[in-house]
């Protein structure tokens, strides 16, 4: 069965540190565009970051430029976003997602076909 997990979310101080781990089972990572994505309540499911090729090409939303570092360790069939110096506005469910191809502005999928169940976010002023 093909399936995505998410682990790390929680409740963080504004200014902190999260790291987020998604697993892989019934397919390797290696072949496929892999991201992150976010929804906050009221609001549409946004691209958060991605790796689009097998080159390693990334993306990364304005808003977290500078803040989020995506990466991937194959071995463990894993995918990690680390994120730092975390805002309020940074609140959301976080989904990893997995496809044949990235379209950061094809929303709500994103060109993604495989998706985890997200883990929520939640960042304190």
């Amino acid at each position: 069965e093909v399936q995505l997990m998410e682990f790390g979310g929680g409740l963080v101080q504004a200014g902190g540190s999260l790291r987020l781990s998604c697993s892989a089972s019934g397919f390797t990572f290696d072949d496929y565009a892999i991201g992150w994505f976010r929804q906050a309540p009221g609001k549409e499911r946004e691209g958060v970051s991605c790796i689009t090729s097998s080159e390693g090409s990334t993306y990364y939303a304005d808003s977290v430029k500078g803040r989020f570092t995506i990466s991937v360790d194959s071995g463990k069939n894993t995918m990690y976003l680390q994120m730092n110096s975390l805002k309020p506005e940074d609140t959301a469910v976080y989904y990893c997602a997995a496809g044949p191809a990235f379209w950061p502005k094809r929303a709500p999928d994103y060109g993604m076909d495989v998706w985890g169940k997200g883990t929520l976010v939640t960042v304190s002023s």
